[in-house]
């Protein structure tokens, strides 16, 4: 290691010029500390391993390299490090920056810790600045999934393990799916399933898909498979239409929060902008519910980012919405599209839950049910079985849009982000059997759905923890404010943090990029047992961050009461003149 001190000598002053993000500097310290002791047990791990196998040829120079990768990493840390520990600099105004006021300026609502990583120069021996940014975001999102990966709770075999109610998978028909998986009309292989396929996805599946889609959408006609282009997850889809519908450094607008995964794809290959037009939780006179969009925040954000020098591209939008749960009414719908189309944007809609709408009296409108489009050569929308079917392993995703020429160039992807024939025609099995799905699955699904739903509800209400009562997804947005003393996005990160020494991965409001700090998603799409298990561990958490409040509270309130009690220093003069004048010659 003895080069990371020239390195980083060599590097602070180009650190130093880079702006973190918005967090504040305690925040900012504390994840990049963090990541640091993570950067330096595995660097310590990789030259054990590699002292303990001396003699391996090849596996050394893979030991030699994961070192210097590591090395790079932590080059990377401590240039943070040194930048969030320097005195701030003086502003144009000459003023020190820091303190009350310029903390009150930084706007919290970006990427945050996501987006710090990005921005903060990377210094790497064998990485490019992009691969350095991207190997900076990757490691700075999965850091609490990557320890529940390694530690997985399972009811016999680790009963102690991490469990998970931060990612959205479903978890309650797992014992339908795989029975359905493995009966005899799965198991079929020919040789065209073992060759490169159609890179748009085998033509039987896109057809299916068509149907599918035209069936559970309500659609008004039947669906062109020639309009269907398959890929290995919705986020590969998503990532393919940026890249083909934006130059690098333009933009989507896109309502938040929301799904930040993303946030995380969109810089990987386009480098594009996510623009966020930012809901609020306070419910007034215009603002008639809680997170409400509306055509008027779409406007005035998109008239911001052009007068910033923006160009914006598109509207990315979730329906049923991710992680709120809001359904969008069709009028609603129309009032976006036709605001799209006023100022000439694409709008990417993702309807990755249609079937996950387990409220019976919510109605799901899909942009696919509708008549006319206001501008249908310019609307995306992308599906899959991740969460409905809840086999999120199959890696699937779907686009459909009646634009020919973005057909053909997201199809272009499939030559790196295709699926395995023989998945292709599993899914395509399992999407035809609508006698199943009809009377076998989506009701079961729903009445877990409900039941799973019902219990995490009565338990928040039972600690008058507020939460979005939406009947739709696999996720509850609640509110855990009044656990944060005082309400900031640090408390909210140390409160996360409180969560993971419980062995409970949550997600929390920032890496949705709520603006509104304390907001966390709880997943209740879990086993019954796993979910009962990890809500004993959610209630033990709240106790201790309440009782941890509590002492805290008192602490200063006796502080706040000794300093009162204490005499100031000009009564202390007056009483010893007083005193004087009273013993005089």
């Amino acid at each position: 290691m003895s080069h990371l001190s020239e390195t980083l000598h060599q590097s602070r002053d180009q650190v130093r010029s880079q702006d973190l993000g918005n967090q504040s500097t305690h925040t900012q310290l504390m994840e990049v500390m963090q990541r640091l002791q993570q950067t330096v047990e595995d660097y310590i791990t990789q030259l054990k391993t590699q002292h303990l196998q001396p003699d391996l040829g090849l596996g050394e120079q893979r030991h030699s390299q994961a070192a210097r990768e590591q090395e790079a990493i932590l080059v990377r840390l401590m240039c943070q490090v040194v930048n969030l520990l320097q005195p701030p600099s003086p502003d144009s105004s000459g003023h020190v920056g820091g303190g009350q006021q310029a903390q009150s300026s930084r706007q919290p609502d970006q990427l945050g810790h996501h987006l710090s990583d990005l921005q903060a120069t990377v210094v790497s021996c064998d990485l490019s600045t992009r691969g350095s940014d991207i190997s900076a975001l990757y490691h700075s999102s999965i850091q609490g999934y990557k320890t529940y990966q390694g530690d997985k709770y399972h009811e016999d075999k680790n009963p102690l393990g991490f469990i998970n109610l931060g990612v959205s998978e479903n978890k309650l028909c797992i014992d339908l799916m795989t029975e359905r998986l493995s009966r005899s009309d799965m198991h079929y292989i020919e040789d065209a399933l073992l060759q490169y396929a159609d890179w748009r996805g085998q033509p039987f599946l896109r057809e299916e898909v068509a149907r599918f889609l035209a069936y559970y959408c309500k659609a008004p006609a039947p669906l062109d498979p020639e309009n269907v282009v398959v890929l290995n997850g919705c986020c590969s889809v998503f990532s393919a239409l940026a890249m083909v519908l934006c130059e690098p450094g333009e933009a989507f607008l896109t309502p938040t929060p929301f799904y930040g995964g993303f946030a995380f794809t969109s810089h990987l290959y386009s480098k594009v902008e996510l623009i966020h037009v930012h809901l609020d939780s306070e419910v007034t006179d215009t603002n008639t519910c809680p997170f409400q969009l509306s055509v008027g925040k779409l406007e005035t954000t998109l008239l911001e980012a052009r007068l910033k020098g923006k160009h914006v591209r598109g509207l990315l939008l979730i329906n049923p919405q991710n992680p709120l749960g809001d359904v969008y009414s069709e009028d609603a719908l129309k009032e976006y599209l036709e605001f799209a189309k006023r100022y000439n944007l694409h709008v990417i809609i993702d309807e990755m839950y249609i079937l996950s709408v387990f409220d019976e009296s919510i109605t799901f409108h899909s942009v696919l049910s509708m008549e006319t489009l206001p501008d249908p050569q310019r609307i995306h929308v992308i599906w899959g079985t991740s969460k409905d079917f809840g086999i999120s392993g199959f890696r699937f995703g779907a686009l459909y849009t009646q634009n020919k020429e973005v057909a053909s160039a997201v199809s272009s992807f499939g030559y790196l982000h295709s699926i395995s024939g023989i998945a292709q025609y599993k899914l395509c099995r399992l999407l035809q059997d609508r006698e199943w799905i009809d009377k076998v699955y989506l009701p079961t699904n729903r009445s877990r759905l409900q039941a799973a739903h019902k219990y995490i509800t009565n338990n928040l209400k039972a600690l008058k923890i507020p939460f979005l009562n939406r009947g739709s997804g696999l996720y509850i947005w609640i509110n855990l404010k009044k656990y944060l003393d005082p309400c900031t996005f640090e408390q909210e990160l140390l409160l996360h943090h409180r969560f993971l020494e419980n062995k409970l991965l949550l997600a929390r409001g920032k890496s949705y990029m709520c603006t509104e700090p304390g907001w966390f998603r709880l997943i209740f799409s879990e086993k019954p047992l796993c979910l009962k298990s990890g809500m004993h561990r959610f209630f033990q958490t709240l106790g201790e961050q309440k009782q941890d409040c509590t002492e805290k509270q008192q602490e200063d309130a006796l502080r706040e009461q000794t300093v009162c009690l204490l005499p100031s220093s000009s009564s202390q003069s007056h009483a010893g003149e007083s005193l004087a004048s009273a013993s005089g010659p």
